[in-house]
């Protein structure tokens, strides 16, 4: 473990090219959300595609703060892109839990790897809890959906459904870890991650 705490230009070039990554890819995804039935659905896409860039760039995290800045910026690019606050809040609550788990393992954990990733993509959660606590203020940006859009999320996301995405998230944020660790095996070898 590196024992100079304070990040430095590097680490912090490494958060911006994967927070840049990871917003691609998760825009790329949240495309899907045209589609009523793929907004619950992105609880699992996007952390399962997400996870492989964000387990390459756990192998250069080796500082405090990495990761929550990384969750931080994630919130505020959903929020500046009309999700509501929620994610940012929920980004910086869990990315600075992440960031506890990861140092836990010392930076070389590969199970404290896969999860930080899971508790990482909360943020994702994050993005669909205006359906649950303002639904009205959500769907006032949204009108030129048209109402069968409007009254088909509304079916698709009744209360029960909020701990069932927040857990499907998590779970999913969990898979998506493994499934960029077995691709990513090389890099964590080098890494020095077990």
């Amino acid at each position: 473990m590196n024992t100079d705490r304070k990040l430095k230009g590097k680490d912090l070039m490494n958060i911006g090219i994967f927070s840049a990554i990871i917003f691609v890819i998760m825009t790329a995804v949240g495309m899907l959300g045209f589609i009523p039935i793929f907004i619950p659905l992105l609880s699992v896409i996007a952390p399962l595609i997400g996870g492989i860039p964000f387990m390459l760039f756990l192998t250069r995290v080796k500082k405090f703060g990495m990761i929550w800045i990384l969750c931080i910026i994630q919130g505020l690019m959903m929020m500046l892109t009309g999700m509501g606050v929620y994610p940012l809040i929920v980004g910086a609550i869990c990315g600075l839990a992440a960031e506890f788990v990861y140092k836990s393992g010392n930076y070389k954990s590969a199970g404290k790897a896969v999860l930080t990733c899971g508790f990482s993509f909360l943020w994702v959660f994050g993005c669909e809890l205006p359906l649950f606590l303002d639904i009205e203020g959500y769907f006032s940006t949204r009108q030129n959906f048209g109402q069968e859009y409007i009254d088909t999320l509304t079916s698709l996301m009744s209360t029960w459904m909020c701990p069932v995405l927040l857990v499907t998230t998590f779970v999913c944020g969990l898979l998506g870890g493994l499934l960029g660790k077995a691709l990513l095996k090389k890099h964590f070898k080098k890494a020095g991650i077990a």
